[in-house]
């Protein structure tokens, strides 16, 4: 399951999930000053970025499939 907070933790939403396999721990997340650029690395070896709050995602190195 995904999901999201805005309000630093009081409340999560859960995001729709389709062929998501990568493993994600909290510690790999970065956020930039504005809240609005958002990093984090999977631990099955993923870099994804998004430039609106995590709304949209773009996969800057996949993980290869062994």
């Amino acid at each position: 399951m995904v999901t999201r907070t805005r309000d630093g933790g009081r409340s999560f939403d859960k995001l729709p999930q389709v062929d998501a396999y990568d493993i994600v721990f909290r510690h790999a997340l970065d956020v930039d000053e504005t809240g609005d650029q958002l990093a984090f690395g999977s631990t099955t070896g993923s870099l994804w970025v998004s430039d609106n709050q995590g709304d949209n995602w773009t996969t800057l190195s996949p993980c290869v499939q062994r």
